[in-house]
């Protein structure tokens, strides 16, 4: 097959639909089966275009070269953008995926693979190690992109008003246990809670008062498990509606006991597992990969990253997440360098 016609395209259209049919292969294999993943894969795409055709000579998928890819990945620090910050983990994805793009579409039009990202990778092992298991990991976190994503996700369980009606009223389609599973996920990632603080939480942990929205929850007090004491945390604005939306559908169900997320309409504490399952399947229903040992506590390191990238203290950070001061260090590994963390 000539590719003539393909390289004579304008660049953006050769970059937009090697990507397309890269994707469309994935969903008709059943390897892509999550809309909103496609999403955050076309936004890591996206960047990566952009950057290509801000060059001069705009770099095409044929002439990309290790230098170009030196380049792009410098280009990430210390900028907002809709893709990815650069902790090794999430440039092992990017490139990744750039790699798998550029074989797929060399396999389609019967060229010679480039094999610039496969290149990039062998020659910096600290991102091309970054998931192995014998590896020193830094703390795992949502990029800028995954993280104002899952907000979204987790936003449509409550009303939204100022929308059309069909999205404004969409929470009225969740069941109890549908919103107490994005709410409890909101909660790790906009209060840094963990798993087991999610289910210790009793119905006198949210705290409304001397908040700025009458009756919005503005912090949780999380009770003392015997290994850690009790203490309060802030959470985020859009956390603290979810959690004020939560505490009235549970009113108005007659969820019986004091957990504020309990297992049954009885009040049941909920189980360790089936938590972690909850959890689980929020991220994997929004697009989000729940694979890994980082799991849901991507999002309490997300929340420790971005109270520390705000300005405020290590030691009043550790206070919030209950942990010592010197835990904090592992995030200033990843503050080293300048990301992009919502």
């Amino acid at each position: 097959m000539s590719s003539l016609s393909l390289f004579d395209d304008p660049p953006s259209e050769a970059h937009r639909a090697a990507f397309e049919r890269w994707l469309e292969d994935q969903r008709a294999s059943g390897s892509l089966r999550q809309a909103a993943s496609a999403e955050v894969y076309r936004d890591m795409w996206g960047a990566f275009t952009t950057w290509c055709l801000g060059q001069s000579p705009a770099v095409t998928l044929a002439s990309l070269d290790l230098r170009d890819l030196q380049a792009f990945q410098a280009a990430r620090f210390g900028r907002k953008s809709s893709d990815l910050s650069l902790s090794p983990r999430h440039a092992l994805r990017l490139v990744r995926l750039i790699d798998r793009v550029l074989r797929h579409h060399a396999a389609s039009n019967d060229l010679p693979a480039n094999a610039a990202a496969s290149d990039w990778l062998a020659s910096h092992p600290e991102v091309r190690y970054a998931e192995a298991a014998n590896a020193d990991p830094l703390p795992e976190f949502l990029s800028a992109a995954e993280a104002k994503h899952l907000i979204t996700f987790l936003s449509q369980a409550r009303p939204r008003p100022g929308l059309s009606p069909a999205r404004r009223d969409a929470h009225a389609a969740f069941t109890w246990q549908e919103l107490r599973n994005r709410t409890a996920v909101a909660l790790q990632l906009g209060g840094g809670l963990t798993p087991g603080d999610v289910r210790a939480l009793t119905l006198a942990s949210p705290v409304s008062r001397g908040g700025r929205v009458r009756d919005r929850p503005w912090k949780v007090a999380v009770p003392g498990d015997g290994t850690s004491s009790a203490r309060e945390t802030p959470i985020a604005p859009w956390a603290g509606e979810l959690l004020q939306h939560w505490l009235q559908v549970r009113k108005e169900a007659r969820i019986q006991g004091d957990f504020l997320f309990p297992s049954t309409r009885a009040g049941k504490p909920w189980g360790k597992e089936s938590q972690y399952k909850c959890a689980r399947q929020v991220l994997e229903d929004a697009g989000l990969d729940s694979s890994g040992e980082g799991g849901s506590f991507r999002l309490r390191h997300t929340f420790a990253l971005r109270q520390l990238r705000r300005g405020f203290d290590r030691e009043e950070v550790a206070r919030w997440l209950g942990v010592e001061p010197d835990v904090m260090s592992k995030y200033q590994r990843v503050l080293v360098a300048p990301i992009d963390v919502i």
